[in-house]
């Protein structure tokens, strides 16, 4: 019993808000949101209004940020979800562990995902219609959406057509407390070819461990990290330093390291177009603007 009073109690503290903030306001539904991806469409149709907690890859927009967490996706306990009192759960099929996901079913807690599956830019562009159909913001969506063809169009007008720089991806993989690479089995391998560069790691998963055999191997022109593995160590020469094999690569010797936001690389959604536009203009220019 005393167990179960310190796993609620830990609940209610993992459901508070990142930075403190409080919730605030009527909801005349309570909405939890378990993918990041739809989390950023339905701040970009306006629909957030019911929103109530997110998870904790959920970053995008900023203002996401004042809300309550209930945890990483696929580390999600039913306390901290009770905690905040859905009254429907949006999730994607990628959460677990999976005796949670029966717990919840098995509590009758409301979940619903949609149909499109947001893994292209097709799929991804079916899915925003499908949400804006869900939460009544269908015209918000085609605008969203021509948006993203429009921003794309100017980006494959923009990538050379000659010899394009190899870029070399690292993620810091906070549930495994482990630097991983992003292959070209990746959805940022796609925004960076469109954007006019090449994934320089093979790999029939998305991510692969950092190694020093990985990094020789690929050899960057290019090297970017994402958000919390960058800040993590700090500056550029922490980071040739500190990763196994960076400071050998072209990338180090020119200087060609720079850090990105992860909610702009892991998945498509409204902005998609936009951030390959961002992406061109670090991979196949100095990239002074964009450090």
């Amino acid at each position: 019993m005393l167990r179960r009073g310190v796993l609620f109690a830990a609940a209610l503290l993992l459901a508070a808000c990142r930075f403190g903030n409080k919730e605030s306001g009527e909801h005349a539904q309570r909405l939890v949101s378990l993918t990041k991806q739809y989390s950023e469409i339905i701040y970009a149709l306006g629909a957030q209004k019911d929103l109530v907690a997110v998870d904790l890859s959920s970053t995008y927009p900023p203002e996401i940020k004042s809300l309550p967490t209930v945890g990483y996706h696929r580390a999600l306990s039913v306390e901290g979800i009770l905690a905040v009192k859905p009254t429907l759960v949006l999730h994607n099929d990628d959460i677990g562990p999976e005796h949670v996901v029966r717990q919840l079913e098995s509590l009758k807690i409301p979940m619903k995902k949609f149909a499109a599956k947001g893994a292209d830019v097709p799929t991804t562009e079916a899915l925003i219609t499908e949400m804006g159909a869900y939460f009544h913001r269908e015209a918000r969506a085609k605008e969203l959406n021509a948006r993203l063809e429009a921003d794309l169009a100017r980006a494959r007008s923009l990538a050379p057509a000659g010899s394009r720089p190899r870029v070399m991806v690292i993620h810091f993989g906070r549930a495994m407390n482990v630097y991983l690479t992003m292959t070209k089995a990746s959805t940022a391998a796609r925004m960076i070819e469109w954007a006019g560069g090449e994934m320089a790691v093979e790999g029939e998963r998305g991510m692969v461990q950092l190694s020093p055999e990985v990094v020789a191997k690929a050899n960057p022109d290019v090297l970017i990290l994402t958000d919390f593995g960058y800040d993590r160590l700090g500056t550029k020469q922490e980071i040739a330093t500190t990763l196994p094999g960076v400071g050998t690569t072209a990338a180090a010797r020119n200087g060609r390291i720079y850090r990105i936001e992860e909610h702009d690389l892991v998945y498509i959604g409204p902005r998609t177009g936009e951030n390959v536009l961002k992406l061109h203009d670090l991979i196949t220019t100095s990239g002074v603007a964009a450090q």
